[in-house]
């Protein structure tokens, strides 16, 4: 083996034993050439500010509990979006998975309305709804569902038929098939939509709110731009990206790991 490789070797050993320390190593050169750029003042610091000012600012906005305020606005936004998203798009995945005549009748309009862009809805949610939570929720309503309908059919239809003949065969009922053998089974890919459309859903939010927003970490960014502070803008920046980093490596990426090690379908390591 080579020494790089031991060194590798010997880092992804640490990085198991302090998965949280290692998660900030690879910021560590960033956060250098950051500092680095902005101390040479390679451009105008009211453009580019540097690491220690935007601590303070994000000190600042914290303490006067603007911060607190619009990232609580955005997270319930997103919280209520995905939920409907995903009340909706799971049993659409499920029908579309298992029935071949909905899958007919369905999947060319899925495959439609999944190319047009959320954000090409804007101007006519404008005229319909005007600027509000209506609106916001459209958004991230329509981006979470497709992630999830599709993995939910996929989930569905990579099931082996054996396994629902043999329940069948043995006397459970078509709904008892569908608990006990066709959800569990599609639960992964499920829970692979899941996060991919909660992904998609905190982009869209947070270009929503960008355009059509009254609060939140997106309109604060825009509001930034128009008094002209850099610092909020990269704060607005920093938070959207830590914030989702949290919820994918801490909550969802564990909890989608757990359900495809439950049903067997990821070997325990």
């Amino acid at each position: 083996m080579s020494q790089l490789g031991q060194v590798l070797e010997q880092y992804g050993r640490w990085a198991a034993r302090w998965p949280t320390i290692a998660a900030l190593v690879p910021f560590l050169p960033i956060v250098a050439l950051w500092w680095g750029v902005a101390a040479a003042e390679v451009f105008p610091r009211a453009f580019f500010p540097g690491p220690l000012e935007v601590v303070n600012g994000f000190a600042v906005l914290t303490y006067k509990g603007i911060l607190p305020a619009y990232l609580e606005d955005s997270i319930g936004r997103l919280a209520l979006g995905a939920a409907c998203g995903i009340a909706i798009g799971v049993p659409l995945g499920l029908l579309v998975g298992l029935n071949r005549a909905a899958h007919t009748a369905l999947w060319p309009l899925v495959l439609f309305f999944q190319a047009i862009g959320d954000i090409a809805w804007l101007p006519l949610l404008l005229i319909w709804f005007g600027f509000g939570l209506t609106t916001m929720t459209f958004v991230i309503v329509y981006t979470v569902i497709f992630p999830v309908v599709f993995n939910t059919a996929l989930g569905v239809r990579s099931i082996a038929p054996e396994l629902v003949r043999a329940a069948l065969s043995l006397g459970a009922s078509r709904i008892a098939v569908l608990r006990e053998v066709i959800l569990p089974g599609a639960l992964p890919n499920i829970m692979t939509g899941l996060r991919n459309g909660l992904g998609y859903g905190w982009r869209a939010l947070i270009a929503a709110e960008i355009i059509v927003g009254t609060s939140g970490i997106g309109f604060m960014m825009f509001d930034a731009r128009r008094a002209g502070s850099a610092v909020e803008i990269v704060i607005g920046m920093i938070v959207l990206g830590l914030l989702w980093y949290v919820v994918d490596a801490w909550i969802l990426a564990p909890i989608e790991r757990a359900t495809g090690q439950r049903w067997g379908l990821i070997a325990r390591s």
